[in-house]
């Protein structure tokens, strides 16, 4: 791994000082074969099991958990450097003057590679190395393919880099969540594809005849995702040695495919795959089957129906036809039931072991997450209705909103996902401190809170101060005295994001301890349970 680093860095760098993305990206496609074949060398994983090993071991499944565990790592690598980039970026918007009058640090550059990291490389990463281990768990089966994973993992992991050196060098599409230019999105496709072949060939050879709901979950998102990202990037090149490109779309056809895309991008990615690691990794930790099976079906089918028509409420009071606005807005108000029937059967699922949350705070954490999960998803519908979207459209209220969900729901989640993963996949007893979960639970609750409450009264303030009038008919604050209000709620705001980081190194030091350690403060692991145990009504 470290050669492998060592022949990825001065590629990039070398990429970035002559700023020619058509180098940098064949370099970085050469990197990734030398790491892939620094990984494999002498037929053997990184973490030195053999690259083709039997199917079983005395009668068992011999699970293929490398690529999981690279996966797990990346996350966090990924999520520290996105929170990172989050808090230089917060900072810069409280002090301009952090911009540093250069343009690879400028915000325009930085604000995409901490979207881009902390939801497709942290995120993406989480998603992918938990369906691998979930779909493998409870189907009974070893993943399909010995290279095909990996080549997933690492395929991606290599998107993330192209994309991200695309953004430091300027080179975007412009669009929100889909800011790669064509040359990532076409190897981003085939790396998707195999994603999914390898889903798909590891459900079909099961051994336990159930498909438990979390693999519905993991495959509506991969499914859909696809199905988004091929309909939002369709390009023209410019030419083929050329980043740039030119969408095929234009207009208002292009807003309208560009929302489709963004809001189903939060409602699949960030949203489907993550309740399937609610419904796998909750019940798992809690020790308690699904509250209620029949629910997680109907929570399944209901959500990836209604949700696919939301992203129009994004486009209120524009060239948007009206009756397509009103569409998104009634099927964003529809969601409230689905997203809230999942919140509760998630939480319902701690009946008869409610006293877990005091002494397990990786349960507390995941708990508090579909807390967030359900505000999120009331929040969101009601900022939908064109009355309230008339006052929260274009205000930090919609950042409030967005870091809600992502800080509270979807890193919780996932920090929780990690936490039960990392003693599972190299074998220990349990970690190596709950006292520093505690620590990174509060910790991060206390900034997710300055967060979300800074940017909420900053939202607020923004939307009334615009839409005040003299009793002339004049506006009464000027753009500018609105930007200076929000300076007190923007040093909160970056307060808040450092305390998140602070809990996120905590973490990373806890699993670092984990794997270094084979004493642990926690008890061993109980079995997993059969999937039919966990889909118990």
């Amino acid at each position: 791994m470290l050669i492998a680093g060592a022949c990825v860095l001065p590629l990039i760098l070398i990429g970035a000082l002559t700023e020619n993305s058509g180098y940098a990206f064949h370099a970085m496609l050469g990197a990734a074969a030398a790491a892939a074949s620094v990984i494999l060398i002498g037929n053997r994983c990184f973490d030195g099991s053999p690259a083709v090993p039997p199917q079983e071991i005395d009668g068992k499944p011999n699970y293929t958990m490398g690529p999981v565990k690279f996966a797990t790592v990346a996350a966090m690598v990924w999520g520290i450097a996105g929170f990172a980039v989050g808090l230089i970026i917060a900072l810069q918007l409280a002090f301009p003057v952090l911009n540093f009058d250069l343009p690879w640090t400028n915000f325009g550059r930085l604000r995409p590679l901490h979207t881009s990291a902390v939801i497709f490389a942290f995120g993406g990463n989480v998603l992918i190395g938990t369906s691998f281990y979930v779909v493998q768990r409870t189907c009974r089966a070893r993943l399909a393919g010995d290279l095909a994973p990996w080549f997933v993992v690492l395929g991606y992991n290599l998107f993330i880099v192209i994309a991200g050196t695309g953004y430091l060098l300027g080179i975007t599409q412009g669009k929100e969540y889909a800011e790669p230019e064509w040359y990532a999105d076409l190897w981003l496709t085939f790396v998707w594809v195999a994603y999914l072949l390898v889903f798909l060939a590891t459900l079909k050879k099961r051994t336990e005849p159930h498909i438990y709901v979390a693999n519905w979950f993991y495959l509506g998102f991969i499914v859909t995702i696809a199905v988004l990202h091929i309909g939002n990037n369709v390009a023209v090149p410019v030419s083929i040695l050329s980043p740039k490109s030119y969408g095929l779309w234009s207009g208002v056809q292009d807003a309208m495919f560009q929302w489709w895309y963004g809001h189903n991008a939060v409602g699949f990615f960030l949203t489907a795959g993550f309740l399937a690691i609610m419904y796998y990794f909750v019940p798992k930790r809690a020790e308690r089957p699904i509250y209620s099976y029949r629910l997680s079906i109907i929570h399944f089918w209901a959500l990836i129906f209604i949700y696919i028509w939301a992203g129009p409420h994004h486009l209120h009071y524009t060239a948007l036809p009206d009756w397509a606005q009103t569409l998104g807005m009634t099927f964003s108000i529809m969601l409230w039931m689905p997203s809230w029937g999942g919140m509760i059967n998630g939480i319902m699922t701690l009946s008869g072991a409610w006293d877990r949350l005091r002494t397990d705070p990786v349960l507390r954490m995941m708990v508090v997450s579909l807390a967030f999960y359900g505000m999120s998803t009331f929040e969101g519908p009601l900022m939908s209705i064109k009355a309230v979207n008339g006052l929260s459209h274009y205000t930090d209220w919609t950042i409030g909103h967005v870091h809600s969900g992502a800080l509270g729901w979807v890193a919780y989640i996932s920090f929780g996902a990690i936490y039960c993963l990392v003693p599972w996949l190299w074998n220990r007893k349990g970690l190596y401190s709950l006292k520093l979960v505690s620590w990174h639970f509060w910790v991060s609750t206390l900034g997710i809170v300055f967060y979300i409450t800074a940017m909420w009264v900053s939202g607020i303030l923004q939307g009334l101060m615009w839409r005040a009038y003299t009793s002339l008919g004049f506006l009464e604050y000027s753009f500018i005295e609105t930007v200076a209000a929000m300076h007190p709620f923007y040093v909160i705001r970056a307060l808040g994001g450092a305390l998140f980081l602070s809990g996120a190194l905590i973490m990373a030091f806890n699993l670092w301890m984990t794997v270094r350690s084979e004493e642990a403060s926690e008890m061993p692991e109980v079995p997993a349970l059969p999937p039919r145990q966990l889909a118990t009504a």
